[in-house]
This record gives C-alpha cells, sequence and structure tokens, in this order.
C-alpha cells in the first residue's frame, strides 16, 4: 500500500513482517531484475537498481535470490521474461481513489486479476483518467526518525536536503516522508546517505494532489480491496488518497 497517509505508512511497515512474505520477496525480486534490464546490471551505473537492491535488502531477500536477479536482467544469466508495467484505475469505498501498478508478463491475466479483486471487494473499475489525474510522479524517501540515539526532525532533513532540492517533508509519526521531483529522489536519497542517516526506502511513485479522510468502517472495506490486489503476483504497488486519522489507525 503506497499514498501519502499515515496510514499508507503503517500499512507498508506492516508488510515488513507480514506472513505472505514470499510474495513481497517475489515482487522485490522482479523490481530488480527488471531495473537491471532497463540500466544495466551495475548499481553503481544505475540508481534505479541500486534502490531496487537496497529495498530487497531492508526487506531481508537473500543476497543470492537478489544477485540472480541482476544476472537475469542483466543478460548474464540467460533471458528472464518480459515485463511491462501497467496502470489500472479503480475507486474504493467512499469514492477513495485507487491507482494500480502492475508488473507482468501477461496483460490479460492482470487485468483479470485486478478486476476480480475490486469488484468482489465493493470497489469499482473506472475509467482511464478517472482517478490517474489527482496523482503525480514524485520521488519519495521514508525514513524512521531514530536514528541511533539521535531523533531527527523536520529542520535536520531540510538542511541535509536543501541542495537537492526536496519538495516537502512530512511527519508521519513513526517516519519522515521526503516528496521531491522524480528527477531529484537519487540527489536526495545520496544526500541523506551522505548526512549518515539511514533511509527505509527510496523509489518513485505516485502522491496524490489531496488527501480524503476515512473512517474506521471505510478503511476496513478499503484494505479487503488493497489485500485483495497485492495478492497478485502481478501488482507492484496500490497508491491511494484515503488518509484515516491517527484514533481510526488501531481499526483499519
Amino acid at each position: 500500500m503506497s499514498g501519502h497517509s499515515k496510514w499508507a505508512t503503517t500499512k507498508h511497515k506492516k508488510a515488513a513482517i507480514d506472513a505472505k512474505r514470499g510474495k513481497l520477496f517475489a515482487k522485490l525480486i522482479k523490481n530488480v531484475e527488471v531495473a537491471a534490464r532497463l540500466g544495466g546490471p551495475d548499481p553503481a551505473g544505475n540508481p534505479t537498481l541500486y534502490d531496487a537492491i537496497q529495498k530487497a535488502k531492508k526487506s531481508s531477500v537473500p543476497n543470492d535470490n537478489i544477485d540472480r536477479a541482476v544476472k537475469r536482467g542483466g543478460g548474464l544469466d540467460g533471458g528472464g521474461a518480459d515485463y511491462e508495467t501497467i496502470m489500472y484505475e479503480a475507486y474504493g469505498p467512499a469514492g477513495i481513489a485507487l491507482l494500480i501498478e502492475c508488473l507482468t508478463d501477461n496483460r490479460n491475466r492482470s487485468a483479470s486479476d485486478v478486476k476480480v479483486a475490486v469488484t468482489r471487494n465493493g470497489g469499482t473499475m473506472a475509467d482511464v483518467g478517472s482517478t490517474s489525474r489527482i496523482f503525480q510522479r514524485k520521488g519519495v524517501v521514508v525514513l524512521e526518525k531514530k536514528q541511533g540515539e539521535k531523533t531527527l526532525t523536520e529542520d535536520d532533513l531540510l538542511e541535509a536536503t536543501l541542495e537537492a532540492g526536496p519538495e516537502e517533508v512530512n511527519d508521519l509519526g513513526e517516519v519522515f516522508e521526503i516528496i521531491s521531483g522524480p528527477n531529484e529522489l537519487v540527489e536526495v536519497r545520496k544526500a541523506i546517505q551522505a548526512a549518515g542517516y539511514d533511509y527505509e526506502s527510496a523509489e518513485v511513485g505516485f502522491v496524490p494532489d489531496y488527501t480524503q479522510d476515512v473512517d474506521a468502517e471505510g478503511a476496513a472495506k478499503l484494505e479487503k480491496i488493497v489485500d485483495a490486489l497485492e495478492d497478485s503476483d502481478d501488482v507492484q504497488n496500490v497508491f491511494t488518497n484515503a488518509d484515516v486519522p491517527d484514533e481510526e489507525l488501531a481499526d483499519a
């Protein structure tokens, strides 16, 4: 689950210890393979691959699995699958916007999986442009506030990343989210590293122009849709403009 909200971050942290770790591993490996195919197998010269590898490592994907994915994608160890990115749009409860990113080698399968997951759980599929118009492609770096003995402040991050050109820093409770233009992502991530801070994830995603509050009942309904979508091997990310108030998070 990805998005510009505290609930999105909470779900992201839950995913790291989810019982469906095998599915998460497979999706992270797929990201590594595709990044290596598009930009070459050397992470030093391919920042997208570097970040994909770091995300996989932070989710405890074994190094051997990562290395094999890099070799497959880079053409060093036989050909891998021919993946393509496809975006689907949908609405959840109370008109919550959903933008669903798939990485697939079978367009018909992914379309079917997405439609079933959405419609069987109370959502509706949307026409192209219906929900995507409220999302902007952005660089997103997430890092924990607690860094060793130090607790980061917004001023710490602004000072560290100022020259990299971040657009905003959002306080999401236990973590900070740094938003930048997609082309500035790598520089923001490097600035964070240069300052000696560890980050949770750094990737290009879709951030909504505005968020919509959801109560506990709506959050539960939305979670059913998102969980069903994430059960599909083809679904890589689900972006939403839902925002659940702190008091509702425990019920989501």
